[in-house]
């Protein structure tokens, strides 16, 4: 039986026409963000490793509170109030009620271990650091620079925060 329909299939190929231009505009908006917010303390964003090119389709920056002076739900309540959407990254399996009682692999060998590779800076897992600190960004194909100039102008505007409301 096959596993889509003949629609999906089409769907499929038409977007395979526009992959190269899609993945042009997210590495587009990424380099943008980049430019914009890559120089402000606290802020980190994934590197592209030298063996791949990242397509980029999503664009996720780390907030580190300590450097940067505000939170990543500051940031994203922030943006929410100019009505710009962003958002956590995924919660991590392991912190899913359903999977609570699961073992983990490690990270450093892929063997069940029951205890999993904890973040060098924070003391906690990998996935829980990512989760804590990662915020998505607006990346749609249809943005333009205006948009980004203004989701990285309110980004700004955050720094040092929270030392302000404290």
């Amino acid at each position: 039986m096959p596993c889509a329909s003949n629609g999906t299939a089409a769907i499929g190929r038409g977007q395979l026409r526009v992959l190269d231009e899609r993945v042009a505009a997210k590495r587009r908006i990424f380099e943008q963000y980049h430019q914009l917010l890559a120089g402000l303390p606290g802020i980190a964003f994934m590197p592209e490793p030298p063996y791949g090119r990242c397509n980029r389709w999503l664009t996720v920056i780390l907030i580190d509170e300590a450097e940067f002076g505000s939170t990543t739900d500051q940031v994203r309540l922030a943006l929410e109030a100019e009505n710009i959407e962003s958002r956590p990254i995924w919660k991590p399996m392991h912190l899913q009620p359903v999977f609570s009682e699961c073992r983990v692999r490690s990270a450093a060998c892929g063997v069940e271990t029951g205890r999993q590779a904890v973040a060098r800076r924070s003391g906690q897992t990998i996935s829980e650091d990512l989760f804590a600190r990662g915020l998505c960004l607006p990346s749609g194909t249809a943005m333009g620079e205006a948009d980004v100039e203004r989701v990285g102008e309110i980004i700004r505007r955050q720094k040092g925060r929270r030392k302000l409301e404290t």
